[in-house]
């Protein structure tokens, strides 16, 4: 099953990282209360929209949604249970900063059952060339403060990043994984159009590693994990049991339905028969006018073609080891993969099928928008 997600962008941050391209805004002095009401009405008109469904995950992204109090997150965590049905085992989950763990105790008593902790680097010298206010010593008291309220830990780490040699990276994922996380995501460092690092290579001011050596990292990401019981079920996503994966980015992954609510917030949802993109507005303010106004945050909603629903599915589902649902992406694009495409691809040793699923091999990840593009490309 695909399964149904809400998602509540919290779009907030002590300050802003210089790698970051999210909808984020400082918080300086902000009332909480007026978005807070927003999100809540915006909530309820979706489910008045699109049925009162059962939801397996609810994420507070952002942003800083750890920011939030503890009576915060219960008012939003009850609105979502007016408005849906959240299961009795439904995930939870918080993005949550190093700096703001005095507060995990209180959110976990909220109802937060994990912990998404932004580490991102595990070095002193890094932590500064991210932007990031903690340091390695608060990075790893954060981790065992939410492991001590007894929820799920993930652990966020960039790698790749300018100057790291891959040996530095293996000994600081060690270290990660000696933390009690049961999830980490690692990402290679990215440079996104319009943040203050994309200006600073512009500039000439910022080097990152060539692909060779990027490749060098994915591969010693991929070793150290294995070795340690935490192998990749994702391009970017580690876990240690199968219980421990994401289960809320499963649903992107696997192509099923999310209502996004917050400035900014996607959402995607299957409604009579269509495929729905949603996104709210982003500014808070302007979003916060648009649900008192209309009754929802959207600053527009648009039906997705059969093709442009099927490749989404396909960039989304190449990216778990169980690969793209072939059943799902013929339901929606109204016929298989093209079969040659499929032959070539595996004589490469880019990708492996059978009936049920296409899925990349470990080569074919380190490729996997070209592959998707490829698949795409020859079902037009």
């Amino acid at each position: 099953m695909s399964g149904f997600g809400i998602y509540v962008h919290w779009p907030y941050c002590a300050t802003v990282c210089p790698y970051c391209d999210f909808n984020v805004y400082r918080a300086r002095g902000v009332d909480n209360a007026p978005l807070l009401a927003a999100i809540e009405a915006d909530m309820a008109a979706h489910a008045a929209r699109f049925g009162k469904r059962e939801a397996a995950s609810l994420f507070f992204g952002g942003g800083t949604p750890s920011l939030l109090r503890g009576e915060e997150i219960v008012r939003l965590i009850d609105a979502a249970s007016r408005s849906f049905v959240l299961s009795t085992d439904c995930e939870i989950t918080l993005e949550a900063n190093p700096e703001d763990a005095a507060l995990f105790a209180e959110q976990a008593a909220a109802g937060i059952n994990r912990f998404s902790v932004g580490m991102q680097a595990l070095d002193e010298d890094a932590l500064k060339a991210l932007g990031r206010k903690h340091n390695v010593a608060t990075a790893v008291r954060a981790v065992e403060t939410a492991a001590a309220t007894g929820a799920r830990v993930s652990l966020d780490l960039i790698y790749a990043r300018e100057g790291q040699s891959v040996e530095a990276w293996r000994t600081e994922l060690k270290q990660a994984l000696a933390l009690p996380a049961e999830h980490l995501s690692l990402y290679q460092l990215t440079i996104e159009p319009g943040t203050a690092f994309d200006r600073r290579v512009a500039r000439g001011k910022l080097t990152l590693p060539d692909a060779e050596l990027a490749a060098a990292h994915y591969e010693a990401t991929q070793e150290v994990c294995d070795a340690a019981g935490a192998p990749a079920y994702e391009i970017s996503n580690h876990a240690r049991t199968e219980a421990a994966r994401a289960r809320h980015n499963m649903i992107y992954w696997r192509g099923g339905d999310w209502i996004g609510v917050g400035p900014g917030a996607h959402g995607r949802i299957t409604h009579e028969g269509a495929r729905l993109a949603t996104e709210a507005q982003r500014r808070p303010a302007d979003y916060i006018d648009a649900v008192n106004e209309h009754g929802v945050g959207w600053i527009s909603e648009a039906q997705l073609t059969r093709a442009q629903a099927a490749d989404e599915l396909l960039l989304m589902g190449l990216r778990i080891d169980e690969g793209v649902d072939r059943r799902h992406y013929a339901a929606m694009l109204g016929r298989d993969f093209d079969a040659n495409a499929l032959n070539w691809l595996r004589e490469q040793g880019l990708i492996a099928f059978d009936d049920a699923h296409v899925l990349l091999t470990r080569t074919g990840r380190v490729v996997a928008n070209t592959i998707a593009a490829e698949l795409s490309f020859a079902n037009d």
